[in-house]
């Protein structure tokens, strides 16, 4: 493996080196909250390579009571904690290996306890722990990725990690051009939106995970506004009879291939919601220069995440609304 992984970081090099006489057919996605978040565009990225992997996404709580019965000695479970102490994903990680699983665990510290707790451990940057702001070369997604077309490549025979490891060296420079692009957009709705109650968020595909990020860590955990991140699809299955011209909601426009659910999703917000409720970020009015075509899609989710971070913190001080410190509950009681 060590000519496909010259490439990546260490800690992923190292990762896929350990897994190469490893016999695997199923992979578990496994976190928690916006952790679980990353995971979704990881199953998405594999899902769209990997005819040998199987994989599951799942919450760490519902992983270990589900109690997959295909989980065994063949699977490999892939777990995310940005602190590495989140209590549920370290009982997945020792539910995993008492299942014989192998395990790879990501967080910001090495040497936290889910680091230790499983067989190759990744390392991320993050600016929401530290304050210091990073390359997004080096978050959380990045690694994921890097992770999963490694094992494409071993399983599958398909490289494609010189194009992925370029297109996330020029994430950073995009990100920030996105930031610029939606700043009058993020100003614009700040203004309309921030009283809001109830604000929904749709995506589908790829951008999904970061639509639930968004309505769970954001809206709910950071704003206290009401939220639910509703599938792009399902939209139609239900959700849209809450729509009237009083309805928010934040849509995110895609461009991996199931961005027809989003366009279909925006023709009827703009038919019978209301314009000044209804933010769009569209991914096809981004300058994604030096991201490879091919990973553009994958690669959009992460530039949501970021940049949707900007838009908070502007509701949040329309609102005088202490964001992190602020949590009444995170952190800070024992539940």
């Amino acid at each position: 493996m060590n000519d496909a992984t010259s490439l990546l970081h260490a800690d992923v090099e190292r990762a896929l080196n350990g897994l190469t006489d490893k016999k695997i057919d199923h992979v578990f996605f496994v976190a928690c909250g916006g952790s679980l978040s990353v995971m979704y565009p990881g199953k998405f990225l594999l899902d769209s390579y990997s005819r040998k992997l199987a994989s599951d996404c799942l919450n760490a709580d519902e992983f270990v009571q589900r109690d997959p019965v295909i989980l065994g000695s063949t699977s490999l479970v892939i777990l995310c904690s940005m602190t590495g102490t989140t209590k549920e994903t370290l009982r997945a990680a020792q539910h995993a290996k008492a299942k014989g699983a192998v395990t790879v665990g990501l967080s910001v510290d090495t040497l936290s306890p889910l680091a230790q707790e499983v067989d190759f451990p990744i390392g991320f940057e993050a600016p929401y722990t530290t304050g210091v702001p990073i390359d997004a070369r080096d978050s959380n997604y990045a690694r994921l990725y890097q992770l999963v077309m490694g094992l494409v490549k071993a399983h599958d025979g398909i490289d494609k990690l010189a194009p992925l490891v370029a297109s996330l060296n020029n994430l950073q420079p995009a990100i920030d051009r996105a930031h610029a692009t939606f700043e009058p957009l993020f100003t614009q709705y700040a203004g309309q939106l921030h009283g809001e109650s109830v604000i929904y968020t749709l995506a589908s595909g790829a951008s999904y995970g970061a639509a639930y990020s968004f309505s769970i860590c954001v809206l709910m955990e950071m704003l206290w506004i009401n939220s639910q991140a509703v599938h792009a699809g399902e939209f139609f299955h239900g959700p849209f009879e809450v729509l009237d011209r009083d309805r928010a909601f934040v849509l995110l426009m895609g461009l991996d291939r199931t961005r027809p659910q989003q366009e279909r999703a925006k023709v009827f917000l703009e038919r019978f919601g209301s314009p000044e409720k209804i933010m769009v970020l569209d991914a096809a009015k981004l300058d994604l220069d030096g991201i490879d075509d091919e990973f553009k899609g994958n690669l959009v989710p992460l530039i949501f995440f970021d940049t949707l971070w900007k838009f908070a913190y502007k509701m949040a001080n329309l609102r005088n609304h202490v964001m992190l410190e602020g949590r009444r509950y995170m952190k800070k009681i024992s539940y």
